[in-house]
């Protein structure tokens, strides 16, 4: 291990988590009227068709993926399946679910580039992320494809940037576990930091603020002018509410 080693792979990534929590903190209390993805729909709604879904049921597979991967120990997946086929399913849904993120965010940069104004509302910050983000995918697919068709511990993920992964948790970072890893996952993870240094700078923002309780809120009770059952009267109705005591 070298000094550097230690920077990156053992104090960068506590950085990086006090950025996005105080960052995020910041955000909501001076920020909250841009607190927001700035919805474009009524600009352009025939590309966004196709890229909203793409990027974030891709996005949502990828996410699943990385922590099935980095959380769940190699020891309990072995119990399930065997090694082969722990890669076979890997370079299966990660290629499936990486191809439909990354063709998604193409479809949503073009989209953003090309119509006047949806770029006009990008932020430079935004536009500092869309670059990041591309790169994190592209990036994510080299390692899915390399830990597929490679052999050897450098190359296979859960014997290196899992275990660091792990270790961050419980503040004993196993800087060797991840300088010992392939390049290619060591880059892919110095994007990944990246990006989340600059989240809560952007509109991913959006991401914490999911509409979560809508799934358990009650129902929306809709009353009736008339009650059911009357027979409509002749007196014109007056426009507006009528007062529920009334």
């Amino acid at each position: 291990m070298s000094a550097l080693d230690i920077l990156l792979w053992g104090v960068l990534p506590y950085v990086v988590v006090a950025v996005l929590v105080g960052g995020t903190i910041w955000r909501w209390r001076y920020d909250q009227f841009g607190w927001t993805t700035r919805s474009s729909q009524l600009y352009e709604s025939r590309l966004l068709r196709w890229g909203s879904p793409l990027f974030h049921f891709g996005i949502l597979v990828v996410l699943v993926g990385h922590l099935i991967g980095l959380v769940v120990p190699k020891s309990w997946t072995d119990r399930v399946l065997s090694q082969e086929a722990y890669h076979v399913q890997a370079l299966l849904l990660g290629s499936v679910a990486g191809l439909a993120t990354l063709v998604g965010v193409v479809i949503l940069v073009y989209r953003r580039r090309t119509t006047g104004p949806v770029f006009m509302a990008t932020t430079r910050n935004d536009k500092l992320m869309y670059a990041v983000l591309v790169l994190a995918i592209v990036t994510g697919l080299a390692t899915t494809f390399l830990g597929a068709l490679r052999t050897g511990d450098s190359h296979n993920y859960r014997l290196s940037v899992s275990l660091w992964f792990r270790s961050l948790f419980v503040l004993h970072p196993n800087v060797q576990a991840m300088a010992g890893a392939d390049t290619a996952y060591q880059v892919h993870a110095l994007i990944g930091l990246a990006l989340f240094a600059l989240w809560p700078f952007t509109r991913l923002v959006h991401a914490f603020s999911a509409p979560v309780g809508y799934l358990f809120r009650p129902y929306v009770v809709y009353r009736r002018r008339t009650p059911a059952g009357n027979a409509p009267t002749s007196r014109a109705g007056r426009r507006g509410w009528d007062r529920i005591d009334a």
